[in-house]
């Protein structure tokens, strides 16, 4: 099993920027790929971005591109969110999930992290 840590939340002013990371342990057997996600309060489950661990390939929700940027570091097992110009609308819990399996198109993906908490302030 994939374990996944996510780190880089915060409280930030609106059109700053963070970078989150997600720690992963337990490749190479159980992930094709990782993504982020994020649930703001009383709203359901948001896919943002993923990426492959062999190419690299990415796949973003229309909202973030050109926002947020995903990119992994293979030898670190890490996979990172940069988001930039945030507005108050981005606060939220974030969280890391895994993909055990191709294609990265189909967004079904099967573990999450515990979550981080941005916060952004108008």
């Amino acid at each position: 099993q994939v374990q996944l840590v996510e780190s880089g939340g915060g409280l930030v002013q609106a059109g700053s920027s963070l970078r989150l990371s997600c720690a992963a342990s337990g490749r190479p057997f159980n992930s094709y790929a990782l993504g982020w996600f994020r649930q703001a309060p009383g709203k359901g489950r948001q896919f943002l971005a993923g990426t492959t661990w062999t190419d690299g390939s990415t796949d973003y929700r229309d909202f973030v591109k050109g926002r947020f940027t995903i990119s992994r570091d293979n030898a670190n097992n890490t996979v990172y969110l940069q988001m930039n110009s945030l507005k108050p609308e981005d606060a939220a819990v974030y969280y890391c999930a895994n993909k055990r399996r191709a294609p990265l198109s189909d967004r079904l993906y099967d573990y999450w992290g515990q979550g981080t908490q941005v916060t952004v302030s108008s």
